[in-house]
C-alpha cells in the first residue's frame, strides 16, 4: 500500500516529544493504510501508535479523538488517543494533524471462526446503541450520495455505467423509514483485532464513522467479515447476523432492505478503491483492486432473497 509521508526515527520524536515519554525503544512502520501514514513505537512502558493522516482537516482529527474518547466512556472497546503533557489530543506537524493511541495487543484474522462472528455481530449492535454524537457526517464519503464522483474521471465506463445501475438498484429501499445510528461503515476483518485466546475482539479505525443507516453498517460487516472465495458464505452471515440480533431487533424494512444494503455497502467500497488507485493514487498493483468488491456486490445481487433472511 502507498506509504505517503517517511518519518525518520528523528521525525517520530520530534513529533511525539509534547507527550512527554521518557524514551522510545523502538520504532516500526506499519503497513496497510490508504488514508494514514502510521508507526509503531514503544516505550520502555507501553507500545502505541502514531497516525499522521494524509487527507483529513485537524478539525476532522479533533472529531475523531473526541468520538474515540465517547466510545471509551460507554465502555465501548477500541484503541484511545493519548493526551498531551498539555492535554491536547491531535497536533499538527508540517500541516497535517498527527495523534497517538494506545496500541490495542491482539490479532488480525482474516477467516473469522463462528464464535468470533456472533461476537462481531454483538460488538456492532452493541455500537449501533450508542446515541450518535453531532458532530458525525450524515452522508458517507462514497455513499450513494457521491457516486457522482466517478464522473470526474471515468464517465460513461463500464464502471460507472455498473455503479449507477447498483444506484437505481438501492434507490427504492432508501426511500423506506430505516433507522440511523453511528456506525463504523468500514467493518472489514483488518479492523477487528482479536485476542490472543480468540475469547474478545475489539474494533478499531473509526475514521469513517458517520450517523448513517445502520442497515448499511451490518452490509458492510457481511462484505468485510463474510466472504469466502469471493462469494458471501451462508453460514458465516448467518453467525454474524446472530450476534447481531441478540443486540438488535432488525424493523421489517430493515430487513427487507438487507440485501440491497449490502449489496450497496459492496458498491460503496468498490468505488473508494476505484477512484483511489485509478484517480487519486494511481498504482498499476492495484488499479484492478475494485474489482474483488464488485465481484462481492454482485454475488449479494444475485443471492436468493431468502439467503439473507433472518431467521
Amino acid at each position: 500500500m502507498i506509504q505517503y509521508t517517511l518519518l525518520s526515527s528523528q521525525n517520530i520524536k520530534e513529533i511525539v516529544g509534547p507527550f512527554g515519554f521518557k524514551k522510545i525503544t523502538r520504532i516500526n512502520k506499519l503497513t496497510g493504510g490508504s488514508e494514514n501514514t502510521n508507526y509503531f513505537f514503544m516505550t520502555e512502558s507501553h507500545s502505541y501508535v502514531l497516525n499522521l493522516f494524509e487527507h483529513k482537516s485537524l478539525d476532522q482529527v479533533n472529531d475523531l479523538a473526541q468520538l474515540l474518547l465517547y466510545l471509551q466512556r460507554h465502555n465501548f472497546k477500541t484503541s484511545q488517543p493519548v493526551f498531551t503533557l498539555d492535554q491536547r489530543l491531535v497536533l499538527n506537524w508540517r500541516n497535517k494533524p498527527v495523534m497517538v493511541k494506545s496500541f490495542f495487543e491482539g490479532k488480525i484474522m482474516d477467516d473469522l471462526p463462528p464464535h468470533l462472528l456472533r461476537l462481531a455481530g454483538k460488538k456492532l449492535g452493541q455500537l449501533h446503541q450508542l446515541a450518535p454524537v453531532d458532530y458525525l457526517p450524515k452522508i458517507l464519503p462514497f455513499g450513494y450520495e457521491n457516486f457522482h464522483l466517478v464522473n470526474e474521471y471515468a464517465r460513461s465506463s463500464p464502471f460507472s455505467k455498473w455503479l449507477f445501475g447498483i444506484k437505481d438498484y438501492v434507490q427504492p429501499y432508501l426511500d423506506l423509514n430505516l433507522p440511523k445510528a453511528l456506525i463504523h461503515s468500514d467493518l472489514f476483518y483488518n479492523n477487528v483485532v482479536v485476542s490472543h485466546d480468540e475469547t474478545s475482539i475489539a474494533i478499531l479505525d473509526f475514521e469513517e464513522a458517520s450517523n448513517y443507516y445502520r442497515i448499511f453498517d451490518l452490509g458492510m460487516a457481511i462484505i468485510g467479515l463474510c466472504s469466502v472465495n469471493k462469494t458471501i458464505d451462508a453460514e458465516k452471515l448467518r453467525q454474524l447476523l446472530m450476534g447481531y440480533c441478540q443486540i438488535i431487533s432488525l424493523t421489517v424494512n430493515e430487513q427487507a432492505a438487507l440485501q440491497a444494503f449490502t449489496v450497496y455497502a459492496g458498491a460503496s467500497m468498490s468505488l473508494w478503491r476505484h477512484r483511489n488507485f485509478n484517480h487519486v493514487h494511481p498504482e498499476m498493483g492495484l488499479k484492478n483492486h475494485y474489482k474483488a468488491l464488485q465481484i462481492l456486490a454482485n454475488n449479494a445481487k444475485n443471492k436468493s432473497p431468502d439467503f439473507f433472511r433472518i431467521n
